[in-house]
């Protein structure tokens, strides 16, 4: 199954940080860095923040070698790190994932 791995950080710098090192290492076959505006309690506050999300394109296999990755190279206190897998995806990309996400 594939898997599209999100979390969001601080810094255009952190992002390409996370991407550049899990493709890498062949966590994952692909990363895009998107920017965003987060609204969020943290700590009994609403915050507002802009922030970095990485998106990255792995398999199910590979989720918990991911997840403590972006863990062990991210700043939060609480990363905020999900996953949705694709229901459906052309066929030669999907291979290409799987392919690209295993070293």
């Amino acid at each position: 199954m594939l898997l599209a791995v999100y979390t969001s950080v601080d810094s255009a710098d952190t992002a390409r940080a996370l991407a550049r090192a899990l493709v890498e290492c062949g966590l994952a076959a692909c990363a895009q860095v998107s920017t965003i505006e987060s609204c969020y309690r943290w700590k009994g506050s609403v915050e507002t923040a802009h922030e970095w999300r990485i998106l990255f394109k792995t398999t199910d296999d590979r989720y918990g070698a991911v997840e403590a990755a972006i863990r062990a190279l991210h700043p939060y206190e609480l990363p905020d790190i999900h996953a949705v897998a694709f229901e459906h995806a052309f066929a030669p990309y999907a291979a290409w994932i799987e392919e690209g996400s295993h070293g």
